[in-house]
């Protein structure tokens, strides 16, 4: 049976991170829950000429456009406050979910127990329910407020997992930094793959 895996992309910088897991997300058969801040929506145009249109039915459009060997039923798009999607409430949790890239100001939000956006709810509903959420923070240096809440979602449950590459496998393109990160989510999430061969392989 496939995995249901929540994604979220919001205004940290690593849209390209979040996008290679979305493609193998759906590339492994998984059911992918799509959420979206509006900061993302610049991230994205800024860091990969990519269109993330205000309507998620406009998004699903053109991610399926992107990747025209998905499955459009794997694939699911929902807007910032739809609240009557499943991811909002501990009736209907996804396996798992992964925030790429994570802004500080939602890793805030999230430690603090705030869920006015659907972002915040779904990660509050995936750590009441045991859930596992993986929080992928794009920032240098730390603060130590940022280490601080980092801290306390670690203490909730959470794994916090920063975009930071290993060498040893001589990366030759960004794309292969890129797959060393998506790689370590993956396995966070028990999400098979072959991005890059392991240590002792």
């Amino acid at each position: 049976m496939s995995k249901t895996i929540c994604l979220a992309l919001t205004g940290a910088s690593g849209i390209p991170y979040g996008l290679r897991l979305l493609e193998c997300l759906l590339m492994a058969d998984c059911k992918v829950q799509l959420l979206y801040s509006q900061a993302s929506q610049i991230v994205a145009r800024q860091e990969m000429d990519l269109e993330l249109p205000s309507r998620p039915a406009d998004t699903k459009a053109a991610l399926l456009k992107r990747y025209p060997a998905v499955d459009p039923e794997k694939l699911a798009v929902f807007g910032r406050e739809e609240w009557f999607a499943p991811v909002a409430s501990g009736s209907n949790p996804p396996d798992a979910m992964v925030i790429c890239p994570c802004s500080m100001g939602t890793l805030a939000a999230i430690a603090q127990g705030l869920a006015d956006k659907l972002i915040e709810r779904a990660a509050d509903v995936v750590l009441k329910e045991g859930r596992k959420l993986v929080l992928v923070p794009r920032e240098t240096p730390f603060s130590a407020i940022h280490l601080e809440n980092m801290l306390r979602l670690s203490r909730a449950g959470a794994v916090i997992l920063p975009p930071s590459p290993g060498f040893y496998h001589h990366p030759q393109s960004v794309q292969d930094i890129v797959d060393f990160v998506v790689a370590r989510i993956l396995d966070q999430i028990g999400v098979s793959h072959t991005l890059m061969q392991r240590w002792g392989e």
